[in-house]
């Protein structure tokens, strides 16, 4: 599903993109261009579509469709092991945009009170 589907449909959606043109295995091989977008259920990890432009699309996007045929969402794809350097870690940096993006008060939070204590103790 990509998102003039998903506008068609009525389907909420958030949309995360990361860039090929920065990722170590493509400026290898000299294709470093390209985007993953993906379409995620709003607040939810769950994806709902994947669209991939570049070189290599089609051995990126097996996870994307492993993960939605399993039920699992980015933040599985965020705490997979990514070899380095190949195009599958483009997985991880979208997976870690979506992250990034998605992050609670409440998480911050809490964060916040950990870095303030491990400066004052730590």
């Amino acid at each position: 599903m990509n998102e003039t589907e998903a506008e068609e449909q009525g389907i909420p959606y958030e949309v995360t993109t990361y860039g090929i043109d920065d990722l170590d295995r493509a400026i290898l091989d000299e294709v470093a261009h390209g985007i993953i977008k993906v379409l995620t259920v709003p607040g939810k990890d769950k994806i709902i579509g994947v669209t991939i432009a570049g070189p290599h699309a089609g051995d990126i996007i097996a996870e994307y469709v492993a993960a939605m045929k399993h039920g699992f969402g980015m933040n599985k794809i965020l705490e997979t092991i990514h070899i380095y350097p190949t195009l599958a870690e483009a997985n991880k940096f979208a997976a870690g945009n979506w992250k990034k993006n998605n992050i609670t008060e409440k998480t911050l939070t809490w964060a916040e009170r950990i870095n303030r204590w491990r400066r004052n103790y730590g």
